[in-house]
């Protein structure tokens, strides 16, 4: 089974929010989910994220793809130091 980690949305019309979930690829993008691990409100300024980042890293571990959208929110959890 190909598994991605990805957006999916919420909210209603013009007040939208996402959760970011564990979901097979050939799913449609609200369709059913594996598990649930973080949740992104673009609309709150400051920390507008929350990632259960050992669950990613264990759905990683077991070879999910991660979208774009979710990675720069893990690249803003942990910063690369330099």
């Amino acid at each position: 089974m190909a598994v991605k980690i990805r957006l999916t949305r919420t909210g209603a019309n013009k007040d939208i929010s996402y959760r970011c979930v564990v979901a097979d690829m050939r799913s449609p993008r609200d369709g059913k989910i594996i598990e649930n691990v973080g949740w992104y409100d673009p609309k709150v300024k400051g920390e507008n994220f929350s990632l259960k980042m050992d669950r990613i890293e264990y759905w990683r571990k077991h070879g999910a793809q991660v979208s774009e959208t979710v990675l720069s929110l893990i690249r803003r959890r942990r910063p690369v130091a330099k």
